[in-house]
């Protein structure tokens, strides 16, 4: 039977984030508000100043605007959400919306996870391999890896978020977090899911391991060939070439890790809200501000469109 004929798609399901702070709903919808806003107009111009400005062409600055363009999609796919949960509670969200929510978040997750291990391997050959970075990094190699990045979580999600809704629901249907996802949705399956739990947490620890394993890789030889360099100099160069990078994948890894990858006990749903909310929308937040504070050439870049818009009186 389709899962859209069963009965778990004919009744809403009710947000109910952040329900055990109910006076504070107010502040922290406006602070909610202010971090979409920002991590939306931070991403959105770090998506801008690399398709824009000829002095961000290398295939660095291509990744790192594919993960603006990732950030943008997460931003957009938990930040009205929430803020409609805040503002308006006992709202409720139909079925479809919250599957299609799930599968947004789940490919974004894995989109990003990819993204990150393409800019480690980037930094890897531009380090440890420069005389061949021009062939291995290519337009069409960067092209082709990024396609692969936006691709690669599509069909998982897609599976497992149709077999999730393909469950029987009990009611009522109060789901206890800000966005829907795999554990609060779970709690609410009125069926045996030890096979869809197996199934999840495998996959889980092959989409998150085997990236942070090829991340850890590239930065374990980055760190061998900067410690052959007899520059002082040239050590300080290449290794702030990554230090953004590095920045990004602990804050990602950080939190997604203690979520996806710790035990369904070791958390109250309260503190799983938190956690979940740091990669969610804190770290989209902070991803344009680590990036632009930290590189020469972003700065450069915002500068030059910054002079540009204000007229030809400037030189």
């Amino acid at each position: 039977m389709p899962p859209w004929t069963n009965e778990s798609w004919a009744h809403d399901f009710v947000l109910l984030g952040f329900t055990h702070v109910p006076l504070l709903r107010p502040l922290l919808a406006a602070l909610f508000l202010a971090a979409f806003l920002a991590a939306f107009l931070g991403n959105g111009l770090i998506a801008l100043l690399t398709s824009l400005d000829p002095g961000l062409r290398a295939p660095m600055y291509f990744f790192l605007r594919h993960l603006a363009l990732v950030e943008l999609c997460f931003s957009l796919d938990i930040g009205p959400r929430l803020l409609v949960t805040l503002l308006l509670p006992g709202r409720g969200m139909s079925p479809v919306s919250c599957a299609l929510q799930l599968l947004l978040v789940l490919s974004c997750v894995s989109s990003e996870s990819c993204l990150l291990t393409a800019m480690a391997w980037d930094r890897f050959v531009a380090i440890c391999l420069p005389l061949r970075y021009g062939a291995l990094v290519s337009p069409r190699h960067c092209q082709l890896l990024a396609t692969m990045c936006w691709l690669a979580g599509v069909p998982v999600s897609l599976v497992f978020t149709i077999w999730l809704f393909s469950f029987p629901y009990c009611r009522p249907r109060f789901i206890l977090h800000f966005f829907c996802d795999i554990p609060p949705l779970l709690n609410l399956v009125c069926a045996d899911t030890r096979v869809f739990d197996i199934n999840i947490f495998v996959t889980t620890v092959l989409v998150m391991m085997v990236p942070f394993c090829l991340i850890a890789a590239s930065y374990t030889g980055i760190l061998v060939a900067v410690l052959r360099m007899p520059s002082a100099t040239g050590r300080h160069k290449a290794l702030s070439t990554c230090a953004s990078h590095l920045l990004v994948v602990i804050l990602f890894y950080g939190t997604t890790g203690v979520i996806h990858l710790s035990p369904k006990t070791s958390y109250t749903p309260e503190s799983k809200q938190g956690v979940s909310l740091s990669y969610t929308l804190v770290t989209p937040m902070l991803n344009p501000l680590i990036y632009s504070l930290r590189n020469k050439e972003v700065k450069a870049a915002l500068k030059r469109m910054c002079a540009r818009r204000s007229g030809p009186h400037i030189p």
